[in-house]
């Protein structure tokens, strides 16, 4: 179905031109000079953690899932909050965090294994919080196991929005709790653009191609980018 022939395009609309109008304005704010790495900080004003705290329990609550909370890395400018939809527990994600080790999850380590192929797969949706405004925005994520040698090689896969029909249901459980809380969630597949009139020369000398939306407001990194660590099977 086209956006042109569905029902609720006029609601959707009003949406999109409120959610788009908010951008614009933030942009504005904490850009003045229209360059990515150029910020005001001074006009940031972003979803407060005891927020964030509260979403996390809220989303465990209403998905009847693992949460967890992660804060940003040194140079994002949001926090995480992941909801495990697909996957068992102790988690991928719990062993990456350190919040139980790979022994723990998964039983004390056999032979050391060649690491071809990934022995766990678990799909979440993660929700970038905005330490610049009360926005979100949720991806959905896949996160693989491998075992390597004396080692676990764990891989974060985002995509530029949720698509999988089977995560749907709890997205919109999800987006109602942002909107309990008053953070505004923002469409991801309309923040993978440039915004129109900045200056992309910082950003590309840095990683190649244009700043999209989402890289003035949540994080640098490419929005589909995959993250790798590597842990001690112990």
């Amino acid at each position: 179905m086209s956006c042109t022939s569905c029902g609720n395009k006029p609601g959707c609309d009003d949406r999109k031109g409120g959610m788009f109008a908010a951008i614009d304005e933030t942009l504005a704010r904490l850009y003045p000079t229209r360059r990515w790495g150029e910020r005001d900080d001074d006009g940031a004003a972003g979803v407060p953690v005891d927020v964030s705290a509260r979403l996390t329990d809220l989303i465990a609550k209403r998905l009847g899932a693992m949460t967890l909370f992660r804060p940003g890395g040194r140079d994002e400018y949001c926090d995480y909050v992941y909801a495990l939809c697909f996957g068992r527990q102790p988690s991928v994600l719990e062993v990456r965090e350190a919040v139980v080790s790979p022994a723990e999850a998964w039983g004390q380590p056999d032979a050391p294994a060649p690491g071809d192929a990934p022995i766990v797969e678990e799909l979440y949706l993660r929700v970038a919080l905005s330490s610049l405004a009360p926005f979100a925005a949720v991806q959905q994520v896949a996160m693989q196991m491998w075992r390597a040698g004396d080692d676990v090689v764990i891989a974060e896969a985002p995509r530029t929005g949720v698509f999988d029909p089977v995560l749907l249901p709890r997205f919109q459980k999800l987006v109602a709790a942002l909107t309990e809380l008053e953070i505004r969630n923002l469409d991801f597949g309309d923040l993978t653009q440039p915004p129109e009139g900045f200056d992309q020369q910082p950003y590309t000398d840095r990683y190649g191609a244009p700043a999209m939306v989402a890289n003035y407001l949540f994080y640098p990194q490419p929005c589909s980018s995959i993250s790798t660590t590597v842990h001690v099977y112990r």
